[in-house]
């Protein structure tokens, strides 16, 4: 029983491959034969398949492979062809969006042209692999939760390389296809409008981002705390109390001062998380269109205080 207290799942049970729960008449079964993985197992399930794609997530990976493949040979093109100088500054590469010049015209291919196509594709990509995981849930008899938190990165996702770029009228505004580009882009877009930290949903945005990392972590750190007790079969243990629970709940409400249950955690790091994109993405679409200057925002507002004028008198 004390092997449990490792982080790593030291206990690998292996018995005949589980195949998963019947599919409808109408599905295509799932596809290779299942294997065991001992390392995979050290962390996590130790089998491996069998897999299911369908059509959508067939159609799904194409165009995220084009896309994919797209963006690395623009940056490979772009060092000449010159593969030890596309390892040694991959990081610095990018593709990047059209000129302000162009608007939301479709410029030529070399000059934004396949950053558009690029991120066509991506989206397209992206959103058949949502479709899929709705259409998934509902086969397996599930929630479509993990779905909807998808469809909260999605927004903030179509925010930044679409939404925005068409409400402000040009496809320069949107972020490039690139490691420190995208990181250059940011800081940029933050000094450009006056200092994002002054931005109130960026500040709800962070807020649920640091508490969706400690409210999982605290989470996942008393699960492995009571899997002694079981406290990793949870579903188990929300049916049929048993030591891990109580001891669990007890804890949280000692340390916290926050009445959680094996199910409520779940929903309050759920919505933690979610929340996260959510706003994120509320804040960059007012940036700009509606909020020039989030310092002056603030200022206006009550949130930041003016600085004072020392240049003026001397001038």
């Amino acid at each position: 029983m004390t092997e449990y207290q490792n982080i790593f799942t030291r206990v690998q049970v292996r018995g005949h491959p589980e195949e998963g729960v019947p599919l409808a008449y109408n599905a295509r079964d799932r596809v290779g034969q299942p294997f065991f993985s001992y390392w995979a197992g050290k962390i996590g399930n130790a089998q491996i398949g069998p897999v299911y794609l369908g059509w959508l997530g067939v159609a799904s990976l194409m165009f995220g492979f084009a896309a994919f493949e797209m963006i690395g040979l623009n940056m490979w093109a772009s060092v000449d062809w010159d593969p030890i100088q596309f390892v040694r500054q991959l990081f610095w590469l990018s593709l990047d969006p059209p000129a302000p010049s162009y608007g939301l015209s479709i410029p030529p291919m070399a000059e934004g042209g396949w950053w558009i196509l690029t991120g066509f594709f991506l989206t397209i990509s992206v959103l058949l692999w949502w479709v899929r995981m709705y259409r998934r849930a509902i086969e397996l008899g599930m929630g479509t939760h993990v779905a909807w938190a998808f469809a909260s990165a999605i927004w903030l996702f179509l925010v930044l390389g679409f939404i925005r770029p068409v409400l402000m009228g040009s496809w320069s505004e949107a972020v490039p296809f690139g490691i420190f580009s995208h990181l250059d882009w940011t800081a940029a877009f933050s000094i450009r409008y006056g200092n994002l930290f002054y931005n109130p949903f960026h500040m709800l945005s962070i807020a649920f981002l640091y508490g969706s990392a400690v409210l999982f972590a605290m989470h996942g750190a008393t699960i492995l705390a009571v899997s002694r007790y079981g406290g990793d079969r949870e579903i188990e243990q929300i049916v049929d109390r048993g030591t891990a629970s109580e001891r669990a709940g007890l804890f949280w409400r000692w340390t916290m001062g926050f009445n959680a249950t094996m199910e409520s955690i779940h929903r309050w790091a759920w919505w933690f998380a979610v929340l996260c994109p959510l706003t994120g993405g509320i804040g960059i679409l007012l940036t700009g269109t509606v909020v020039d200057n989030w310092y002056l925002w603030a200022v206006k507002h009550g949130v930041a205080p003016s600085y004072p004028d020392v240049w003026s008198g001397g001038n």
